[in-house]
């Protein structure tokens, strides 16, 4: 009779000890952790069943979940007094952090934007751009809601710094978007982060009906003409005169475009192969894993679930149909320029997503016209969308940082 009492306790004790009794309160159930937990789920469904870009959808998914699990600790700061770490009498924290805390570093020291940027520059062919400069005005275009979107913000109340914060989430990237926010507003890049991730990875939900809602079924008809070669050296060229016109002008940003100017002349130089190898592939894996995590792990409950973080996600949503509106509507002009021989959907690939709004572009115009391949044309506003959000953060930073 006594074993059995004790195991009823031990039981109950277990039970008040683990992260379900902390679901609940005196005064009844909680709910936030419950809330997190359901977005997370959904994430994770669209991320694995609808493969909604899932390199990026599902770490960060997992993130979420992580973090609202009680009890788990995986995001809980060192034990700390006046600003140090608590140690004992050998060396060591008397209470470390959680995994997720000490990954978390790289987001906030900017170190893994410039580490992503790395492998971007690596993974980019910057050809299209060059075989068809026009395409830098569909990446300004696409640059759009950036501006609409700090107005809007201002007028909700934020600071400047932290409406230019908000508005950058219009760029659709998300190294960028977290490089800008920690210079100008720390305080709010845990809703920053998810937004821009999150709407990086709906790309394929969010662009087509506004594709469709902006263009003429015959103008995503049209079948655009095979770009003319660009030689190799206008590919080695590039990175360096990018870096140097871009880094004297604006300096701030030095470390985004180094690094992914860096990535490319990797690529294009043919002289370090293992090195674009490891940039294109390993490290930017290794990369994503530990932004998409961390980056998650910061909409815990009692961070997400805010007023504030409900219309910095609004306002992110605004400024990022309104980029792929301005990208689509610059399309539309050089329709009529060319007299019908840009196709006005490689507009919405002006956002910095890549190669994600490039493929959006393709199959849209796919779906009118079986065959017609838009793939490269669009990376050309693609890969300057990536230049001009770098920039767009530069400016922002210059002006209010």
């Amino acid at each position: 009779m006594v074993i059995g009492i004790n195991i009823g306790e031990s039981i109950g004790k277990m039970f008040t000890n683990s992260g379900y009794a902390s679901l609940f309160d005196v005064a009844g159930f909680t709910g936030g952790s419950v809330v997190m937990i359901i977005v997370a789920c959904v994430f994770l469904f669209l991320a694995i069943v609808k493969k909604f870009e899932p390199l990026l959808l599902l770490p960060i998914a997992f993130g979420i979940l992580l973090a609202n699990l009680p009890l788990g600790g995986l995001t809980d700061p060192p034990l700390m007094e006046n600003g140090s770490v608590v140690l004992n009498d050998h060396g060591y924290p008397v209470q470390a952090g959680g995994l997720l805390y000490y990954l978390y570093q790289g987001v906030k020291l900017g170190i893994y934007p410039c580490l992503i940027f790395l492998g971007i520059g690596a993974m980019t062919d910057f050809g299209p751009l060059l075989s068809r400069p026009v395409s830098l005005i569909l990446g300004a275009g696409a640059q759009f809601g950036i501006i609409i979107a700090f107005i809007v913000a201002t007028l909700f109340g934020f600071q400047a710094n932290e409406a230019a914060s908000i508005a950058i989430i219009g760029g659709a990237d998300g190294p960028t978007a977290i490089f800008l926010t920690n210079k100008l507003a720390p305080h709010l890049l845990a809703p920053i982060a998810v937004a821009a991730y999150s709407y990086m990875a709906l790309i394929p939900l969010i662009q087509p009906p506004l594709m469709r809602l902006m263009t003429t079924k015959n103008e995503r008809m049209v079948i655009m003409k095979q770009s003319r070669e660009v030689k190799k050296i206008e590919k080695i060229i590039f990175p360096i005169a990018m870096t140097i016109v871009v880094i004297l002008l604006l300096p701030d940003v030095a470390p985004l475009i180094g690094c992914l100017m860096l990535g490319n002349l990797f690529r294009e130089s043919g002289v370090v192969g293992r090195l674009t190898e490891t940039s294109e592939n390993a490290l930017i894996n290794i990369v994503t894993i530990f932004l998409g995590l961390t980056v998650g792990a910061t909409a815990t409950a009692e961070t997400f679930l805010t007023f504030e973080t409900l219309k910095i996600i609004a306002l992110g949503l605004f400024a990022f149909c309104f980029s792929t509106i301005g990208g689509l509507l610059f399309g539309k002009l050089l329709y009529v320029l060319s007299k019908g021989k840009i196709n006005p959907l490689i507009g919405s690939a002006g956002v910095s997503a890549v190669p994600m709004a490039a493929r959006v572009s393709q199959v849209e115009g796919a779906k009118y016209r079986p065959g017609n391949f838009l793939l490269m044309h669009a990376m050309g506003p693609n890969v300057a969308g990536v230049i001009g959000s770098a920039v767009a953060a530069g400016l922002l930073l210059t002006f209010f940082g």
